[in-house]
């Protein structure tokens, strides 16, 4: 899963105008000094086009999206931004953890089956308007994985899609679309599938790290 990193051209900015340096507010210098994007003491907005900063081990701050993000590190910053529905997500920290969603989903639905077995009921599985399966049962107890998942995931399903469609530069209250059957997510799927756009930085608050 890779993403395409948004122009490293500023806003704005012609091609070949070097008044000001591509990612860079006021004076030149590496991140985090006085004057750049999210530095000490920088009451600017930062300048549309500036990469993101990497924090140890390559990893950026949990307010920017990570482009290229692996399989296992989508999982784990999925749960570390819980209800961050500022920011953005790059399409590989989207889509990864569709994936995790699937699998887990897939999981969840035979540990059911193994319930409802044990307690004499019956399961049915149905598709979902969101990444994943749903499962009903005629005893509670047999979904109650399901359950326990789908109510864990659902806010922050919600804020990832929302700082998906940041990151394309769209509102994150896009995402209500959800509620429109066939149409809606259709329409929403679109959004989603869009490339990084840098004029998405409006959506950012480095100020909540």
């Amino acid at each position: 899963m890779t993403d395409q990193y948004p122009p490293q051209n500023p806003y704005g900015q012609q091609p070949g105008d070097q008044s000001k340096p591509s990612g860079q507010y006021g004076q030149p210098g590496q991140y985090g000094q006085p004057g750049q994007y999210g530095g000490p003491g920088d009451g600017h907005t930062p300048q549309y086009g500036a990469p993101a900063p990497t924090g140890p081990g390559g990893e950026p701050p949990l307010w920017a999206p990570w482009y290229g993000i692996s399989f296992p590190k989508a999982f784990v910053r999925f749960w570390k931004k819980y209800v961050r529905f500022d920011g953005r997500a790059s399409r590989s920290e989207y889509w990864w953890w569709a994936l995790w969603s699937v699998i887990a989903s897939i999981v969840l639905n035979i540990l059911d089956g193994i319930l409802a077995s044990a307690t004499g009921s019956t399961v049915t599985t149905s598709g979902s308007g969101s990444v994943g399966f749903s499962t009903m049962s005629t005893n509670p107890v047999a979904s109650l994985p399901s359950t326990l998942w789908g109510l864990a995931t659902l806010l922050p399903s919600i804020a990832l899609l929302m700082r998906r469609l940041h990151d394309a530069n769209l509102s994150g209250w896009w995402w209500l679309l959800a509620f429109i059957p066939i149409l809606g997510w259709i329409a929403l799927l679109v959004m989603v599938l869009q490339s990084s756009k840098p004029e998405g930085q409006r959506f950012d608050r480095p100020e909540r790290g």
